[in-house]
């Protein structure tokens, strides 16, 4: 489900954009992973975003960057702190620390999208046999 992703070509300039910009574009690219990955399912459409708004919510973003953790590389784990560090709080009912991650996960997401989409298919492919072994 991740040969949109290897399909691209590096763009480049990610590192012109500060962290909240990649996190902004990463959760774009999230969520049409998500999309895609649910549009071959049959369903009403109604039930089908629920199942995206449930994976792209800050916890489930949270989750899925702790079943990377022992696969990124120093990099990646840079990205994800310089985006945790500048999450602030986050919206009034939701957990600082979890919104922090979630962000921090977004900001990797963008960059690598932008500098290395092979790799992020690397990540998203890890994330989906992670996935398998939690069902």
């Amino acid at each position: 489900m991740n040969n949109w992703i290897r399909s691209q070509s590096a763009i480049g300039g990610a590192n012109e954009l500060g962290p909240l910009q990649l996190a902004w574009l990463g959760d774009a690219v999230w969520e049409l992973h998500q999309r895609l990955r649910h549009c071959y399912q049959p369903g009403r459409s109604e039930d089908l975003h629920r199942a995206v708004v449930d994976e792209v919510k800050a916890a489930a973003q949270a989750e899925a960057l702790l079943r990377l953790d022992t696969h990124l590389s120093d990099l990646e784990k840079d990205l994800v702190r310089r985006g945790r560090n500048k999450s602030g709080r986050g919206p009034r009912r939701g957990d600082a620390a979890t919104y922090g991650k979630a962000t921090g996960f977004e900001t990797m997401v963008g960059w690598l999208f932008l500098q290395n989409p092979a790799r992020l298919a690397q990540l998203l492919d890890q994330l989906e046999e992670t996935e398998q072994d939690l069902l």
